[in-house]
């Protein structure tokens, strides 16, 4: 959520940036913020009047009482019930100019870096750096859909018997790949200073809030509304939420987390090869780094992740490219983000596995999430994630990467986790 300050005192710049999103009603919205919260002061200022003459009242019914001035105390008595009556109204109004203020800052995203670039689709995404790798496919060279039933690994029919289609049942050296996976993902976080966390996959309202994927995305969530849950649709949520309400030392920063989930989201699109086989899941397993930073250092430390995040890539062999989201393209939540996407050879087209993102202070000011300057003022901090990795597009860029005649052949890196050097 933007800041309210933020949003009076640069109104001009705030709609500038937000532009980039290419919001629509832009400037009608901001006003209307601005308009309820000068409503709201004026309440304040009133009910302060109000709360200042009632004080008076009362210590003038009761020097008269004293006094024996009965009747004239009784009078000041029925003035006081008149501005009881007042301030309930007033009170109750100032309620509901909070709410109408919350719901309105909630609606409106986070304003972009002023170096995204302008753009409304992601075909206006730039490329920002490229990992090239030799690959050499067999003559007719296999999707990894039919890969996995060739080799019996991943049964999407099966899972589409148990639950539908989106939800696949690995087996099989399918199954390790995936555990050597994330446990490669795991270690290497954790090499690199992240400490992990095994978070809960259903979240409250209060959190899925608090990262902003409520009232956002909540047609892409699975709901449990007996319970008031939401299943997670990545580890974000909860981890983030670990400091929502909370004041942290800022002696901590950076605070690194790192977690293994599944992934559980309503992913809407068009039938095809662009949706099928490991390409569009409705649950999925994704390891996720998370950080809580000082703001003045975020953006290194936006940095530093995409570093990870390359890393991770390189390790497994894959030709990958690394793409800054324009304004049009990006999240409701973030101010910068950078996409990693990996060569399907098979497929012949890029596949996103990871999303890298800064959301400066727009979460922590929905979580109440701040750390005390050198002056012992709380300020808000700075948020960061991002996907090291999502398993199924970097498992079918893998499987249909390194096809050969004689079977499947495994990055180099997994094979200690893995106990075997190829699919056969």
């Amino acid at each position: 959520m933007l800041q309210l300050q933020y949003i009076k005192e640069h109104r001009e710049e705030c709609i500038s940036r937000l532009k980039i999103k290419n919001v629509k009603d832009l400037e009608a919205r901001v006003d209307e913020i601005l308009a309820i919260d000068a409503e709201r002061r004026a309440l304040q200022v009133k009910a302060d009047a109000v709360k200042a003459d009632q004080n008076r009242i009362a210590k003038e019914i009761g020097a008269l009482m004293k006094e024996g001035r009965r009747d004239e105390a009784e009078d000041r008595k029925a003035e006081s019930g008149k501005l009881k009556a007042e301030s309930e109204e007033l009170a109750s109004r100032q309620a509901e100019a909070e709410q109408a203020l919350n719901e309105k800052l909630l609606s409106l995203p986070n304003a972009p870096h002023p170096s995204v670039p302008e753009g409304r689709s992601a075909e206006d995404n730039v490329v920002v750096a490229q990992h090239d790798v030799k690959i050499n496919l067999p003559e007719n060279a296999l999707p990894h859909w039919e890969l996995c039933q060739k080799y019996d690994i991943i049964d999407f029919e099966l899972g589409n018997k148990i639950t539908g289609a989106g939800f696949p049942v690995y087996k099989g050296k399918g199954a390790r790949l995936q555990r050597a996976l994330i446990n490669f993902f795991l270690n290497e976080a954790a090499e690199a200073g992240y400490q992990e966390i095994m978070p809960p996959l259903m979240v409250n309202e209060a959190s899925g809030l608090g990262t902003g994927q409520l009232p956002d995305k909540e047609g892409q969530m699975y709901a449990i509304p007996l319970d008031g849950f939401y299943m997670i649709p990545t580890a974000e949520v909860p981890i983030t939420n670990l400091y929502r309400g909370e004041i942290v030392d800022a002696r901590r920063f950076p605070i690194r987390h790192v977690g293994y989930s599944e992934c559980f989201r309503r992913e809407a699109g068009s039938y095809g090869k662009d949706v099928r086989g490991l390409n569009r899941l409705h649950e999925f397993s994704k390891v996720e780094i998370v950080v809580i930073e000082h703001p003045d250092r975020s953006y290194d430390t936006l940095e530093e992740m995409k570093h990870h995040v390359g890393s991770l890539l390189e390790k497994l062999g894959l030709p990958y490219h690394v793409l800054k989201l324009c304004g049009g393209d990006m999240s409701f939540t973030s101010a910068m983000t950078f996409d990693f996407e990996v060569w399907s050879a098979a497929q012949q087209r890029w596949l996103e596995v990871s999303s890298v993102s800064n959301f400066e202070t727009f979460q922590a000011n929905r979580m109440k999430l701040r750390f005390k300057d050198e002056a012992g003022k709380p300020q808000l901090c700075h948020t960061l994630n991002g996907s090291a990795l999502a398993l199924p597009r970097i498992v079918a860029a893998i499987l249909e990467n390194n096809q050969t005649p004689d079977g499947i052949l495994m990055p180099q890196c997994l094979v200690p986790y893995l106990g075997f050097d190829r699919i056969d």
